[in-house]
């Protein structure tokens, strides 16, 4: 059995979790990569990433660096004497870098390859209505989430559930595959799948503010998954107007209601407790939202502050 030294790559809090199994199951960590940090806020503060808090709180050695080919970094990195990487949702490595160790580098990526390869997968599966997911491991080569599979692990999709609800099962899911691979790797019982590209494969593209915008001449199961797939981060969103006022407003919450109606698509109909929209063969139904100023509240609060009159629309 090899003992294993490990150096693990990752940002958000998805690979917070994965780097904590990790610890927890008692392989050794050798060193921790991330993002720089980053400023943000009205004070423009510079912001740590998830894992860098959890290293600098575990004494984990942390390395940022911004540029992966530096020399300096390189040697760094090799002075850890690493014989194995992990990666989780951090960024493309180049070729020296995933082939520095002797074991190899491999990434734990949230769906089933080769479907959504790329920056968005969680979101991806509920937004085309998937009814399943998982995670996948498997050993970095030269281009993006397409390198030879260890282990993958299934999982349904609750018709309900958004993105965050998702992530969060998912992150378990991880952690056990990737707790299982490493002990394939530790035992040198390693075998591999070649992923086969084909034309209908489906890709997670990165999320912006134009494919986050609702579209609400779609069908409502497709508003509705939309809704539940950008829901709470980084939210779906479309304008309200009413007389002659304009909101950017994001929806996190919706329903769907089929009903035959004679209303113009788009069209807002509020009562004193209840907003809903109208849409092809029904309505969407508002659960929770923000607008522009406000803190995210469910529809009633904001019904309570707020009346819309009857040529109110949304687009």
């Amino acid at each position: 059995m090899e003992k294993l030294r490990i150096i693990f790559m990752g940002t958000p809090e998805f690979a917070v979790g994965i780097l904590d199994t990790i610890i927890k199951n008692n392989y050794e960590v050798v060193g921790v990569i991330t993002a720089a940090d980053k400023p943000a806020g009205r004070g423009q503060k510079l912001k740590y990433s998830a894992v860098k808090e959890y290293a600098l709180e575990n004494n984990l050695t942390l390395l940022q660096p911004t540029n992966l080919k530096d020399e300096r970094f390189l040697e760094e990195l090799k002075s850890l004497q690493a014989n194995l990487q992990i990666v989780v949702a951090f960024r493309m490595l180049p070729k020296v870098v995933w082939e520095m160790p002797a074991l190899g580098t491999f990434n734990l990526h949230a769906s089933l390859l080769p479907n959504y390869r790329g920056a968005a997968p969680i979101n991806w599966a509920i937004i085309n209505g998937e009814t399943k997911t998982g995670v996948t491991t498997f050993f970095i080569d030269d281009k993006i989430d397409t390198g030879a599979m260890i282990l993958n692990s299934e999982i349904a999709i609750d018709a309900t559930e958004n993105a965050g609800q998702l992530h969060d099962r998912l992150m378990d899911l991880g952690k056990e595959t990737v707790i299982e691979t490493l002990k394939l790797i530790e035992i040198g019982n390693v075998t591999t799948t070649i992923q086969k590209d084909s034309p209908d494969i489906k890709t997670a593209y990165k999320l912006n503010k134009e494919n986050c915008k609702i579209d609400w001449t779609k069908s409502a199961i497709e508003i509705n998954n939309l809704i539940r797939g950008l829901s709470p981060y980084p939210s779906a969103w479309c304008f309200f107007s009413d007389k002659d006022e304009e909101w950017n407003v994001k929806i996190y919450e919706s329903k769907i209601i089929i009903e035959e109606h004679s209303h113009e698509i788009g069209s807002l109909i509020c009562t004193k407790k209840e907003m809903k929209i109208a849409v092809e063969k029904g309505y969407i139904q508002i659960m929770n939202l923000q607008f522009p100023g406000k803190k995210k509240m469910n529809t009633h609060e904001l019904l309570n502050g707020i009346i819309f009159s009857d040529t109110a629309k949304v687009h």
